[in-house]
């Protein structure tokens, strides 16, 4: 019995899965190996890839030992239930399964596909966009960046308060 299951899984290997018709040597490498050749061409083609080395990391960390063809939409699912244990946010998991899709190619498309009809492709999202701080916590940051090695801190942090600025927008100031 278990030589008959050995030849089966050898034959599903072989024809691939889902029946995306692809070349062999791509149906049985390592989630890790393709994602790394993923993240290489991701980062000559866009500038921003920290986003992308997180998600990637994220996912590579979980699932990178399995083959590409054990990657199905259970596999996903898992993966969701996971993060979601780990108190990742849902937003940021979604974009980890976007970027373990692409990753995956024409296997993804399928897997994409089908999560979708069951709507399962994504974590629902908080709709609310911020929260304002305490008054104790604003005091205890201005207490902080107050004894901060960087006389910066502290102006950054009053300007970004006061003006309801993210990090970037401060960062990218001009006098002009």
């Amino acid at each position: 019995m278990a030589k008959n299951a050995e030849n089966q899984r050898r034959r599903e290997l072989e024809q691939g899965f889902n029946n995306v018709q692809t070349r062999r040597e791509n149906r049985v490498r390592q989630l890790r190996d393709v994602a790394a050749d993923y993240f290489a061409d991701y980062r000559l083609r866009f500038r921003g890839v920290t986003f992308a080395e997180y998600a990637i990391g994220h996912v590579v960390r979980q699932l990178g030992e399995k083959l590409l063809v054990d990657v199905d939409e259970t596999t996903i699912l898992a993966y969701q239930t996971v993060r979601l244990k780990e108190k990742a946010a849902p937003k940021s998991i979604n974009e980890e399964v976007r970027f373990l899709l692409a990753t995956m190619g024409e296997y993804g498309d399928v897997i994409r596909v089908r999560l979708r009809k069951k709507k399962k492709l994504k974590l629902p999202t908080r709709r609310k966009i911020g929260k304002a701080y305490e008054p104790e916590e604003t005091q205890r940051m201005g207490d902080v960046s107050r004894n901060s090695r960087s006389p910066h801190i502290q102006l950054a942090l009053t300007l970004g308060l006061n003006a309801g600025m993210w990090d970037a927008e401060i960062k990218s100031l001009t006098w002009g």
